[in-house]
């Protein structure tokens, strides 16, 4: 009977502890906040990248995580990923838009169930739901592009024309504002005084957009600008392409080698993101430089945004006066992009873990 009475308290306690692990597990795994991040694409490297980043990084924070990809930039799939987060309780919700006017309907929802969202690298427009903004400063990178076109064409000292076309991506990015932006700001002077000649007269963000940043849009614009200016390595010079992204500068390169343009007389081509083939063209010599905006700097910044929102407290942010979506100035961490060439390839993209060498074919 004792024997009996101690096997029944044994499987008691026995029982009471995994009936008190389960509550803990269960009570922790409930306590854990979640977060929907948003992402456009998968077609694109960058966004890959942004993606894996912000779920790993969040998790490390003790954050669950519910990241999605909408196909190929495909609208109504982003607006029903966004709606299922809401729905399904999301704490916080982290969104880098298709297109930042889409978003408005569903984000009412989002505010009414207070739930904070960030735009991530891409404002959303006319929303109020919006709470803070996280990006890099894209005027700036804008700026550094058009600077490196007048360096590298030494267009304060040379006294002859040079031609150029310029390329930028979705007309509904409102990034594209920035980067066409800083970019014209800088070369304007130059199309002004005519030193700059633009054959294809398309000089507005409107003209030289390129529909979801693709690179086949980007190519055949390219190829048709070719034809219709007759550019190429025994015909009309081209001087210079300003590309806002690399998938665009990617498609203009192909257009180019297509005409018989190689590495000793290509025209300066440049980009942004330093993806893969980018960087490897950039090697090749067949593109001229990437603006390389750290994605994993920008994911910190933003699994920090969300800790504190998580916390009770308010996100350091460095801008409020800049990125107006349309409902107000929306408060905003810009983080500083900086430029890449074969110069410094290896220290920036490599040293720091970025890449590896045999990523980058080195």
């Amino acid at each position: 009977m004792k024997k009996l009475l101690t096997m029944l308290l044994i499987a008691v306690i026995a029982t009471t502890s995994v009936f008190a692990n389960g509550q803990t597990e269960s009570s922790t795994a409930k306590d854990a906040k979640k977060v929907g991040v948003s992402m456009p694409t998968k077609s694109l490297q960058r966004w890959n990248q942004d993606g894996s980043n912000m779920k790993a990084k969040l998790e490390a924070a003790g954050y669950k995580v519910d990241l999605q990809y909408a196909g190929d930039n495909d609208i109504p799939t982003q607006v029903n990923q966004v709606e299922n987060m809401i729905m399904s309780g999301c704490d916080a919700i982290v969104i880098a838009a298709i297109d930042g006017s889409a978003l408005t309907e569903v984000l009412i929802e989002a505010k009414e169930e207070n739930i904070p969202v960030i735009a991530y690298d891409r404002l959303i427009m006319n929303s109020d739901a919006v709470s803070y903004y996280a990006t890099f400063d894209n005027y700036q990178v804008g700026t550094i592009q058009g600077q490196f076109v007048e360096n590298a064409l030494n267009l304060k000292s040379r006294t002859d024309s040079v031609n150029m076309e310029f390329f930028t991506g979705a007309p509904d990015d409102n990034n594209c504002v920035f980067f066409f932006g800083g970019a014209i700001d800088v070369l304007k002077p130059y199309i002004t005084s005519g030193q700059i000649n633009i054959l294809s007269g398309q000089t507005t963000r409107a003209q030289v957009s390129t529909p979801n940043w693709s690179t086949e849009e980007a190519q055949k614009r390219m190829e048709n600008l070719i034809t219709s200016n007759g550019y190429g390595p025994e015909g009309t010079k081209l001087d210079a392409v300003l590309c806002s992204n690399d998938s665009t500068a990617q498609g203009v390169t192909n257009a180019l080698i297509e005409a018989g343009y190689t590495a000793e007389n290509f025209p300066v081509v440049t980009g942004q993101d330093c993806d893969i083939p980018s960087v490897k063209n950039m090697i090749a010599g067949t593109q001229s430089m990437s603006v390389f905006k750290d994605t994993r700097t920008l994911a910190d910044k933003v699994v920090t945004m969300v800790d504190s929102l998580m916390k009770g407290s308010e996100p350091e942010i460095n801008d409020t006066t800049t990125y107006d979506n349309g409902t107000g100035v929306i408060p905003s961490y810009l983080c500083t992009p900086v430029f890449a060439t074969t110069d410094n390839i290896t220290e920036l993209l490599v040293d720091s873990g970025y890449y590896t060498k045999a990523d980058l074919g080195l």
